[in-house]
């Protein structure tokens, strides 16, 4: 009797991506088996939010260019509606 490998669980995975996580299948086959395991909620991943040391090498690492090259000194448009708030400019009742 001929001892088989036990073979990846398909049936399983396609499951659990496309049918419980929704997942668009072009998303789910672009996915490294790491990206998917994070995804699903399998395995040790070192999750969790970094500490504040954590957070301040990433915005070292990675700063916001873009946002501070248009808006150097962080100043509010007051044109502009902020987060929150439901009024635009010209609309009027």
């Amino acid at each position: 009797m001929s001892r088989e490998a036990a073979g990846f669980p398909w049936e399983a995975v396609l499951h659990a991506g496309l049918c419980r996580m929704r997942l668009d299948p072009k998303v789910f086959w672009s996915m490294t088996p790491l990206e998917f395991a994070i995804a699903a909620g399998l395995g040790e991943h070192g999750g969790g939010a970094p500490d504040r040391r954590g957070l301040e090498a990433l915005m070292q690492a990675f700063p916001d260019t873009r946002f501070q090259a248009a808006n150097p000194r962080n100043e509010v448009d007051e044109d502009r509606p902020q987060h929150g708030t439901t009024s635009f400019q010209g609309a009027e009742r």
